[in-house]
């Protein structure tokens, strides 16, 4: 028996993200007074707490910090079900392919093409994510497919096909100490400064947040910071930096993924092509 409608997950997901009623009430365009409600009515049918209310803050209970965790989930895989099934009966659709900026190691161009001779390829929509989110629009339905970064990229709920496989570097300011060394190990960048990636909750950086590799080039080159990244994406180095291998740093790999829950001809299709190209050496 389903015990919460998706409009109510909605509610309870807006309040659990704001804590607060009237934030979330007018982020959901409703009453307050109807918001608590509708909170208080879950909370009776579910026969648990899912916040603490006070006249000064709102925070979650154990219950609530469940819900939210997998009532996301549920919300983003009923908007994908939703999206696949108008899509599978549109022939027109076109596929949809996420990747970060430059995130392709120089290898979206021959899997295009060797798609492009599929008997039933459709057109490919590029879409550009941010650091770290290029999994939810796989989760959510925005994409269809999606190169990612392993281990950075969290592939839980994804079939993936490995791509291309890289070493790791970390890029410093051409007078770095380090600038000289034909390879560093890991524990020579112990005491130096990385980043915060953006959207990235709970990551180890300690210097100033990035958005992205951009820039985390232009932090590095004013020396507020140096970073470790797969080799594909420090080609070119830009100019005022140095790319040094780091040996023990474990391995980068490039994947296309996509919700294991997918079974349409339009994504297998489109894998078979870049498995394909892989196949051939252009990958």
């Amino acid at each position: 028996m389903v015990e919460l409608e998706t409009r109510e997950l909605e509610y309870f997901l807006a309040v659990a993200d704001e804590l607060h009623f009237g934030r979330a009430a007018v982020r959901l365009s409703i009453a307050q007074p109807a918001l608590s409600k509708a909170i208080r009515r879950i909370e009776t049918r579910l026969g648990v707490p899912l916040f603490v209310r006070s006249s000064r803050h709102v925070e979650l209970t154990p219950a609530g910090e469940s819900l939210r965790e997998h009532g996301r989930h549920a919300l983003n895989a009923v908007s994908a079900a939703v999206q696949n099934a108008r899509r599978a009966g549109d022939t027109q659709a076109h596929l949809r392919l996420v990747l970060k900026p430059g995130g392709d190691a120089g290898l979206l161009s021959p899997i295009l093409a060797e798609y492009a001779r599929q008997p039933d390829a459709r057109q490919v929509d590029i879409l550009f994510s941010g650091a770290r989110d290029r999994t939810d629009f796989l989760r959510d339905g925005r994409a269809d497919l999606g190169l990612l970064y392993a281990p950075f990229d969290p592939l839980g709920g994804l079939a993936h096909e490995t791509l291309h496989t890289e070493d790791r570097v970390v890029i410093v300011p051409s007078g770095h100490r380090l600038a000289g060394h034909a390879s560093v190990r890991m524990s020579d960048l112990e005491g130096e400064t990385f980043p915060r990636w953006k959207g990235v909750p709970g990551g180890e950086g300690t210097g100033p947040e990035v958005a992205d590799v951009v820039q985390l080039f232009h932090m590095i080159t004013v020396s507020r910071m140096i970073g470790v990244l797969p080799r594909s994406l420090v080609e070119p180095v830009p100019a005022g930096l140095t790319r040094i291998p780091v040996t023990d740093a474990p391995p980068s790999r490039l994947v296309l993924a996509w919700n294991e829950r997918d079974h349409r001809p339009l994504v297998a299709s489109f894998v078979a092509a870049a498995l394909d190209a892989r196949r051939q050496g252009a990958v």
